[in-house]
């Protein structure tokens, strides 16, 4: 198609950025990886030199496979001391700290958690040449997103077993499901698309504002609430590889 999707400028920024700054600003978050094409590599290392992301600890290489991407993050990862691996798909500009955290709680209570939302269209299956085929049936049926978090020695025993194997999988919750694991779906009713084509911006952009407005018209009551004190949230420690692929 043509469209650089990562690096579309989406509000004055790249469309990477917004995904790196949420995992950033996310205290609970301690390290981020960053895995994309190889003729991409010097591209990320300069947006993350000069937007300051200190968290970011490597920027290297995927594989041919997307599954192969995310081994490589996985591996590079310094998982020691880590409870929690996170993997978030860099083309989903609008999840917010909020969104990661709350994820992030899932995977601590049932050691793999994805966000995810219920499938409301009706959904059709159709033949090669666009042909409605059949039905299908949309009870139950939800749509997977990103971040993904899971326990750090799950996801790495889960794309072991794969590469030892020479399988693929389109997500991090089908690996995980392959090893006969339960994942837990986080219902996000918040806007988190993926974006896939140059109109996905103007949407996006959109949504952006929306989320500014309350921000910009409450600062002083906030910022007034904020220094009443109080006491700060318990950190649960994770470490979170930012896909840059596609």
């Amino acid at each position: 198609m043509g469209f650089d999707k990562l690096f579309a400028v989406l509000a004055g920024k790249p469309v990477v950025w917004h995904s790196l700054r949420a995992f950033h600003l996310t205290k609970e978050v301690d390290e981020i990886v960053i895995v994309t094409r190889k003729d991409r590599l010097k591209d990320f290392q300069a947006l993350v030199a000069a937007e300051k992301f200190k968290k970011v600890t490597k920027i290297i290489a995927g594989g041919a496979e997307r599954h192969l991407s995310v081994w490589n993050g996985l591996q590079a990862v310094e998982s020691h001391g880590s409870a929690f691996v996170g993997i978030h798909d860099g083309a989903r500009p609008l999840t917010t700290p909020d969104l990661i955290r709350r994820c992030l709680e899932c995977a601590r209570l049932h050691s793999a958690a994805c966000c995810a939302s219920p499938i409301p269209d009706t959904v059709k299956r159709a033949t090669i040449e666009q042909m409605v085929h059949e039905s299908v049936e949309r009870t139950g049926l939800w749509a997977m997103q990103t971040p993904q978090f899971f326990a750090s020695g799950l996801i790495l025993q889960a794309y072991a077993s794969l590469i030892s194997r020479n399988e693929m999988v389109t997500d991090e919750v089908s690996a995980v499901q392959k090893l006969g694991k339960r994942i837990y779906l986080l219902k996000n009713a918040d806007w988190n698309f993926k974006v896939t084509f140059p109109h996905d911006l103007e949407l996006a952009e959109h949504v952006l504002d929306l989320r500014a407005r309350p921000a910009r018209a409450g600062k002083v009551a906030k910022g007034a609430r904020l220094n009443g004190g109080g006491s700060k949230p318990a950190r649960k420690r994770a470490k979170a590889p930012a896909r840059g692929r596609k």
